[in-house]
């Protein structure tokens, strides 16, 4: 019985020391993918705001939609960036959550709690994946966790 425990005791804290670690690396790598495949097919694509513009919350209604095309898929990819090497990760996460909730308001709400129909799910989803993010930071595996070494006193 004494072998058991030890053994529960040896994996949980090791799960304990790595899983944050892991688990906002996870969520970064997840988010970036997610984040950075959105930003390409507008990079690439046709400008289609101009169908929803007037959907979009105020004050965001009255930019012009180049201009918000612009700023969305230019997010979107440096967003990615950012997520995945863990830089600026609170930053690019409320960033990417105001991104979210506008598309969830102009594209997504109407369409119900689905991802078939282009319902609001997906969206939910990835608003809940940046809250340990935003609260946490990047975790250890990341470029501000290097930053914060290095330039905060000790």
């Amino acid at each position: 019985m004494h072998s058991i425990t030890h053994f529960y005791t040896g994996l949980t804290n090791l799960l304990n020391q790595a899983g944050s670690h892991i688990g906002m690396l996870g969520l970064r790598l997840l988010l970036a993918w997610e984040f950075w495949e959105s930003g390409v097919m507008k990079y690439s694509g046709d400008n289609w705001f101009a169908d929803i513009q007037d959907d979009f919350p105020f004050p965001l209604s009255l930019v012009p939609v180049d201009i918000s095309w612009f700023l969305a898929t230019w997010s979107e990819l440096l967003g990615a960036v950012a997520l995945l090497i863990g830089l600026g990760t609170r930053f690019f996460s409320v960033s990417l959550i105001i991104l979210t909730l506008v598309a969830w308001v102009s594209v997504h709400a109407d369409n119900g709690y689905n991802v078939c129909d282009n319902g609001y799910k997906l969206a939910l989803m990835y608003l809940v994946m940046f809250v340990p993010l935003v609260l946490s930071g990047a975790g250890k595996l990341s470029i501000d966790h290097v930053l914060a070494q290095r330039l905060m006193p000790r």
